[in-house]
């Protein structure tokens, strides 16, 4: 989760040298380096590849920009009006640009090393369009419950530029690609299945139909235990985990088999060595190897030590081997 990102020095100074956030998404070289940045520092066995889920609206010619201390700024859409703006994304600048991203990690990439591609799912990424940040929901949550047609539009649009995007990083050299829809867990059960679960099959179908062999991720952050439903109605062949999620529960949900990435709790990363080892090893232990991918439950914290990072990849190949 968020591999490379404000806690790496190395990082940071990437970051200013591509001057603006948006500026080192777009520029393959920086993006590719950043990528590359935590496979030289750890015995990691994925690469995950730097963009940020913003990008298909920022591809469908939504405005967006990036304000330090703020984060993102969207252009707004509450409307039918607003959708007559919007395109689909295919053949933008945008998406040719992390294409490119993966195709020069990928290059550079130990073929051993498996390369993540990801999108936004389209809940979390109408949610920012609606709101115009990431602060809160509750008007993209009140639309939802209203059934406003054009919100089913903007999801549709979402799924079609999305089913591209995918296609596209896979194309480009991604052994398997993620979908994170990390408000998902704000949705009641109402809510649940027609807007995270069905756009999130759809994108699935989209992608399979084109690359039958591919893995799909899905981290539905906060499903907790809607997580056995995602699993089962979205067709993915994973599922991202929470932290406050249980492995022990999830085995109880899920098929015989069924692969989990997840949960070590970001927040754990600024404890002690000792601590870290001690929840790494309940963690791995706590899931058979052959079905789990060692991950946290949410992106590092920028605070976090690089060191630190090393005491998680010892404990989780030393519990491993034993």
């Amino acid at each position: 989760m968020r591999q490379a990102g404000r806690y790496l020095p190395e990082y940071k100074k990437t970051r200013a040298q591509a001057g603006s956030f948006l500026d080192l998404c777009y520029s393959p070289d920086l993006a590719a380096e950043v990528t590359l940045q935590p496979l030289r520092r750890y015995d990691i066995d994925a690469a995950i590849i730097f963009a940020d889920i913003l990008i298909v609206p920022h591809a469908m010619g939504n405005g967006l920009s990036f304000v330090e201390g703020e984060g993102p700024v969207l252009e707004t859409v509450r409307s039918t009006s607003d959708l007559a703006r919007l395109r689909t994304g295919f053949e933008s600048a945008q998406f040719s640009s992390v294409a490119a991203s993966v195709s020069k990690v990928r290059s550079e990439l130990n073929r051993s090393i498996s390369l993540i591609g990801f999108c936004g799912a389209p809940w979390t990424v109408a949610s920012y369009m609606i709101e115009g940040r990431g602060s809160e929901r509750e008007y993209a949550r009140h639309v939802a419950y209203q059934r406003e047609p054009w919100l089913f539009d903007l999801i549709d649009r979402l799924v079609v530029s999305s089913i591209e995007y995918l296609c596209l990083q896979i194309e480009a050299g991604a052994d398997t690609v993620q979908i994170f829809d990390s408000w998902a867990g704000e949705l009641t059960d109402e809510l649940f299945g027609e807007f995270c679960v069905e756009p999130i099959r759809k994108i699935i179908l989209g992608v399979k139909a084109r690359h039958p062999d591919v893995p799909i991720i899905v981290f539905a952050k906060g499903a907790n235990y809607r997580h056995g439903a995602v699993y089962s109605e979205t067709g993915c062949q994973a599922l991202g985990v929470e932290a406050e999620c249980s492995l022990d529960y999830l085995r109880s949900i899920l098929p015989r088999g069924a692969v989990v990435q997840g949960n070590l709790d970001p927040l754990l990363l600024l404890c002690s060595d000792e601590i870290v080892s001690r929840q790494v090893a309940k963690i791995v232990k706590s899931a058979p190897m052959e079905s789990h991918i060692f991950n946290l439950g949410h992106g590092i914290r920028p605070q976090t030590k690089p060191e630190i990072l090393t005491t998680v990849v010892k404990a989780v190949r030393h519990a491993d081997n034993g």
